[in-house]
């Protein structure tokens, strides 16, 4: 009984084609992390299921791929990489110079239901800074955050930065017990109709009254010179003012980064995790796929010590590769991918000599970087041909008897069928002058 093996659900194979246009975007990504002076680093693929439990959010902690290994031990796939870098700088690098500024392009796994831009195993992308409590370290990263979708020519997206301490705030002023619901409940707005929105609230405990002033602030954004006015009329506590005095010194860093234009202040914004401590983020780049946030982050003051380090103030963000991709795609920013060589090397006849030829002939192209493949099927002249026709190689390099014997071999021209013969010892030189290499 023959059995049909397919993939898991929430899972994709991914192939040439789509590994090319994935290789291209982590590639503009890390080059900006670099230029940032972070770092790369990348943790293991599994951890305690512990791990993940003292700090997710319980959205997470439903969604973790847990499982007891053979020795009893229960383990989690990763669904984020924070908890990870976490628990690895407690491990080896308390005593290290601050600030440490990690980054990691790595996949993660959820079990969530499949839907437009979310799998069960995806890529993200992200860096954590580690060290420092000031201002300025939540301004590099937003910095870095807002120039990696840059470099990958997206520049129709917007940078919408909350405040977990103004929604704490926010929380006391209704009289609310439990803030970590409430915040869950307007995180999840943005899945929810309006009128699902208000049951949910009403549902939660809220007076009509309550609900009014939840409405009002999810709609305070906009730009920080309209937004943070209002933000000032609306919370009176001391910590409250610190903190909208943070978000201004932030502002004007962020300016001076460069990257004002596309900084937006959304005092909805709570994030999915319950440990976010300050500033929050997340990018937004309107389409017309479904997808909503392609990626976020914030400040996260508490998590080293809650993991048994000492108290240590951090901060960083992660892009959600599988919604970034799509939308490059869709605005036809990611280059065309071709997957073919530049130089198609024939033995014409499979005489040994003729086959050892085209092997030296490849491997001289390829020492040379030039992008070179050999027929390996054995094909006949005709049929090599229109392989290397389908495929739309430049150039073939025909590796013929007569030719071979007075040291020589062909060059063709794919496109307009023009041949040149030339000396075997110098193909390499005048296919890297053909190339412009």
């Amino acid at each position: 009984m023959k059995v049909r093996l397919e993939k898991v659900k929430g899972t994709r194979d991914l192939l040439p084609e789509e590994m090319a246009k994935r290789r291209w975007v982590f590639e503009r990504i890390r080059e900006v992390f670099e230029r940032y002076n972070f770092h790369e680093v990348l943790t293991p693929t599994f951890e305690y299921t512990t791990l993940f439990q003292l700090r997710s959010g319980e959205e997470v902690v439903e969604q973790l791929y847990a499982f007891d290994d053979k020795g009893g031990r229960n383990l989690s796939l990763r669904p984020d990489m924070t908890s990870s870098v976490a628990r690895l700088y407690v491990n080896s690098f308390q005593t290290a110079p601050k600030p440490i500024k990690w980054y990691y392009i790595a996949n993660m796994f959820r079990y969530e239901e499949p839907q437009s831009g979310r799998y069960r195993e995806f890529w993200q992308a992200g860096v954590e800074l580690i060290g420092s409590d000031k201002v300025e370290a939540d301004a590099e990263v937003i910095a870095l955050f807002t120039e990696s979708y840059l470099a990958t020519g997206l520049e129709d997206f917007t940078v919408n930065i909350g405040d977990r301490v103004l929604l704490d705030e926010f929380a006391k002023m209704l009289g609310v017990k439990d803030d970590i619901g409430l915040m869950r409940l307007i995180d999840k707005k943005d899945k929810m109709s309006g009128e699902e929105f208000v049951k949910a609230l009403r549902d939660f405990g809220l007076s009509d009254d309550g609900v009014e002033k939840v409405l009002r602030l999810i709609e305070i954004k906009g730009k920080p010179d309209e937004v943070l006015p209002l933000a000032e009329g609306l919370f009176t506590s001391d910590e409250a003012k610190t903190e909208i005095a943070r978000l201004y010194e932030l502002v004007d860093l962020l300016d001076a980064y460069g990257v004002s234009k596309w900084i937006r202040i959304d005092l909805g914004i709570a994030r999915g995790f319950d440990y976010y401590t300050s500033i929050v983020f997340e990018a937004i780049a309107p389409n017309d796929l479904g997808i909503g946030s392609i990626g976020g982050g914030g400040r996260y003051d508490n998590l080293i010590e809650v993991f048994g380090g000492k108290p240590t103030p951090a901060t960083g963000f992660a892009i959600g590769i599988e919604r970034l991709i799509p939308i490059l795609e869709w605005k036809g920013l990611i280059p065309e991918v071709k997957l073919r060589p530049d130089v198609y090397v024939i033995p014409i006849g499979k005489e040994p000599d003729l086959k050892k030829a085209a092997i030296e002939v490849v491997s001289a192209l390829r020492r040379a970087g030039v992008k070179a493949d050999v027929e390996l099927t054995g094909r006949k002249l005709r049929k090599a041909l229109d392989y290397a026709g389908r495929l739309g190689v430049p150039y073939v390099v025909l590796v013929g008897k007569k030719d071979l014997a007075e040291g020589r071999v062909t060059v063709r021209d794919m496109e307009g069928g023009e041949q040149r013969v030339v000396e075997k010892e110098e193909v390499v030189e005048v296919i890297a002058g053909i190339l412009g290499l």
